[in-house]
């Protein structure tokens, strides 16, 4: 049977959803019920855009191309999960994350390997629904999905990215705050030590402005007049030798 869904990648932003290697797919629901019972099982057929129309339905769970021989078959099936798992009544993920398995080299080829894409692709992804006698019905293919690319080295410019007028506006602005900021702390802790500086203690002042008084030294007494002087009027001295005596009084 051929259902009308159509996957998709989901429209809303996701982190990771289209990567190099990887993309998200919405997660079908109430999909399979009419057409799937318990022991069937959902698979997801992956292949490039270009190739999915020659795409064959394998007839058993044994011709299930595997994802070791996308390079060559050009698709590969993976996700085989359980009919169950999508019905209305089971909680589930919103997405599924196609390419996210790194470890599909040490499975073998065995078992539904979810591995890396090779490619950016595009790819095209339909649901198959198998039962134990082969296919029992299948979605439509959704639109194409391309990876993302990476980027080659030759096209990484050395150079840094030139800042656009806004941003110089901006930074000359910020610098500018920096500098009044500056400025103004450099002021107030300058203010501060000046007032330390100029603070006097009273104690201090009132010692500074006490006025200092030297001792009174008494004036000289007169000394006596060496033996043999004749007295003179105060102020000549000796001038002449004179008898052993009193000086007569004036």
């Amino acid at each position: 049977a051929l259902l009308p869904y159509v996957p998709r990648v989901p429209p809303a932003a996701l982190p990771g959803k289209l990567t190099a290697t990887t993309f998200a797919l919405e997660r079908p629901c109430c999909i399979f019920d009419r057409h799937a019972n318990a022991s069937d099982t959902v698979w997801l057929v992956v292949a490039f855009a270009n190739a999915s129309s020659a795409f064959k339905n394998p007839p058993s769970r044994a011709d299930v191309p595997p994802y070791e021989r996308l390079p060559t078959a050009h698709s590969y099936m993976t996700l085989e999960m359980a009919a169950a798992a999508y019905a209305c009544s089971a909680p589930s993920l919103a997405v599924l994350r196609v390419g996210g398995d790194t470890a599909c080299g040490d499975q073998g080829g065995r078992d539904p390997c979810n591995g890396p894409l090779p490619s950016p692709g595009p790819y095209r992804v339909k649901f198959l629904v198998m039962g134990c006698h082969g296919p029992k019905a299948e979605t439509r293919w959704s639109d194409p999905i391309l990876l993302r690319r990476a980027s080659s080295l030759s096209t990484i410019n050395p150079a840094p990215a030139h800042r656009s007028s806004h941003m110089v506006v901006i930074a000359s602005i910020l610098a500018s705050l920096g500098a009044v900021l500056a400025a103004a702390v450099l002021c107030a802790v300058g203010a501060e030590v000046w007032g330390s500086l100029c603070h006097r203690d009273p104690g201090t002042d009132a010692f500074a402005r006490r006025s200092y008084r030297t001792h009174h030294i008494p004036p000289a007494l007169p000394q006596p007049l060496p033996p043999g002087c004749r007295c003179s009027p105060p102020g000549l001295g000796c001038f002449a030798p004179r008898p052993p005596g009193p000086c007569p009084s004036k």
